[in-house]
């Protein structure tokens, strides 16, 4: 479990997310410091940071950088004609996850 961005994220080997923007190129390699948690499939050896496991490290490649779909924001006040329609996209970094490691 990494977390970025102000997020948490389960992350296994070889998966691909969606994340907050992260400064970089396609094909560039990223490297998360802040592992939450790390265990193994079945959950027997399990190692929990308080709060960061020290000497964890999740190494990923940048897969893509994108916007999100755009939503639309209304805000209405009744009985003072007061409306505003505000468009937002979201900027998404997209990742595979390579190499899960502890020093």
């Amino acid at each position: 479990m990494i977390k970025t961005g102000g997020k948490q994220y389960k992350v296994k080997e070889k998966d691909t997310l969606k994340i907050e923007k992260v400064l970089g190129e396609n094909g560039n390699k990223v490297s998360f410091d802040e592992v939450l948690l790390i265990a193994d499939e079945k959950g027997k050896d399990v190692n929990i940071g308080a709060p960061k496991v020290k000497g964890a490290k999740v190494e990923a490649t940048i897969l893509e950088q994108g916007r999100a779909r755009k939503i639309s924001v209304i805000k209405y006040k009744r009985k003072t004609r007061y409306r505003r329609n505000l468009g937002h996209r979201q900027v998404f970094t997209k990742v595979e996850v390579n190499k899960i490691t502890v020093k």
